[in-house]
């Protein structure tokens, strides 16, 4: 249970689904209840779908490409601790690399489920090389059956939080989204900081 409430508590920190609120918001104005529902549920649904591909095949290609677990961790750590200063400033489109040409270019598609909601904006390359990384330490029976179930509890998490997403922006205000984006940045840092020391350690374990 350890394990899942850890991958649980990392996934929603790197993947931050609160800072995508206003964003989603944006997105999907004009949208009637049910198209919202619709696209909160893909959105979900997608993310689901990288993470276990992810987290079931990083690892083959690491070997096609010869990538070590110490330099995937630091890079990992790097990119998660970078979209946490990222969160911490306030910074969500920037942080999500949406410009306002593309997002004018979102805003025409019919359905944004796939791009840019589940990826590059939620399911990125920091979730990705967490999952990576995570399933190199974590891959008995036991142990791959509570990554999964955390993977699902997250996407349960992120169609809950996009479908109520206009009440939340409604009800929280920027400020409350603000404010709670900060905190998950400032432990987004963390989980970055931790990943880069302990490939530290490993690499000097090694030497």
């Amino acid at each position: 249970m350890e394990l899942f409430i850890f991958l649980f508590a990392a996934l929603f920190s790197v993947l931050n689904p609160i800072g995508t609120v206003p964003i989603f918001v944006g997105l999907t104005q004009g949208y009637t209840k049910k198209e919202r529902s619709r696209v909160s549920l893909w959105t979900a649904i997608n993310v689901f779908i990288i993470l276990i591909i992810s987290f079931f095949i990083g690892q083959y290609v690491l070997t096609f490409f010869g990538i070590t677990i110490p330099a995937l961790r630091i890079a990992g750590g790097i990119i998660i601790a970078s979209s946490g200063f990222g969160l911490l400033n306030g910074k969500f489109k920037k942080n999500r690399g949406i410009d306002k040409k593309v997002q004018q270019d979102i805003e025409n598609r019919n359905d944004i489920a796939l791009t840019p909601l589940a990826m590059p904006m939620l399911a990125g390359p920091g979730s990705i090389s967490l999952l990576i990384a995570f399933y190199q330490e974590h891959n008995t029976a036991n142990e791959i059956i509570l990554s999964t179930l955390a993977i699902l509890a997250v996407a349960i998490v992120v169609f809950l939080i996009l479908r109520s997403a206009h009440y939340l922006a409604k009800y929280l205000g920027a400020s409350g989204i603000v404010a709670i984006s900060r905190i998950v940045g400032f432990l987004t840092i963390a989980i970055g900081i931790q990943y880069i020391i302990s490939s530290v350690l490993s690499i000097i374990r090694g030497i």
